[in-house]
């Protein structure tokens, strides 16, 4: 088992977290099935296309980690993921220190100790504009200087009606909104897709692993299937 970073009890099922048990309901739903072929997706985003922005001896959080796809598979020094799902306690691996909390409150994490914080269809799921804001305040508090975070989400611009098909789907954001709000917490956009990657992999065929290979190296080919933007800012010098 990972290690595990509990907060106080305050801080769970309160009137801007979803409980426990609703969250693992819902990823169970959702997910049921797929878990094998998610992680190898996701085996190959990470080889494929992430990894170029992560080093070796890099200090990395995934952000509403889910099962831990990202953060399992990323090559970095040292891995933390936040997620309040009891799932992702099983989920993540041994070398994954796992912190479970409200990712809105300050995080248990010192001032500048973050090389890149990663985030994937994670912030359309809180519950106010503010929440965000302040999530993404945390990013800038622990990421280094010159460190960087990186999003990705489902794209509003693109997907308007069936981004309310998921019960949790809160916050309507676009490639346009994540820049605004990152640059607006201090950070400074350096690459902005607003289509990347296809809506979802909830639903739908699932791709053979080698044409997604095949995908993330065309990008000529993202802006015809792509429906998420891929957004990422870098923490520059003051």
């Amino acid at each position: 088992m990972s290690d595990q970073i509990h907060v106080a009890d305050s801080l769970r099922g309160g009137t801007d977290v979803p409980s426990q048990l609703e969250l693992e309901r819902q990823y169970e739903r959702r997910f049921t099935g797929q878990f094998e072929y998610r992680d190898g997706v996701w085996r190959v985003l990470t080889a494929e296309f992430f990894q170029q922005f992560v080093a070796p001896d890099a200090a990395v959080l995934d952000l509403g980690c889910g099962y831990g796809q990202f953060i399992n598979n990323i090559q970095a020094a040292s891995k933390y993921a936040m997620d309040l799902n009891p799932s992702a306690r099983a989920s993540v691996k041994p070398d994954v220190s796992l912190i479970e909390q409200d990712c809105s409150q300050r995080w248990p994490l010192e001032d500048a100790s973050l090389d890149v914080v990663f985030t994937s269809n994670f912030l359309e799921h809180l519950l106010r504009k503010d929440l965000v804001r302040s999530t993404l305040d945390e990013a800038y508090r622990c990421l280094k200087e010159n460190g960087k975070i990186i999003c990705l989400g489902p794209n509003i611009r693109y997907v308007p009606g069936a981004y309310w098909d998921f019960w949790d789907h809160h916050i309507p954001l676009s490639d346009r909104t994540i820049g605004e709000v990152l640059e607006l917490s201090g950070l400074r956009v350096e690459r902005r897709i607003a289509r990347f990657l296809p809506f979802t992999m909830a639903e739908g065929p699932q791709i053979p692993l080698i044409l997604v290979k095949a995908y993330v190296h065309l990008p000529i080919a993202w802006p015809l299937f792509g429906r998420q933007f891929l957004v990422i800012a870098n923490k520059s010098p003051s």
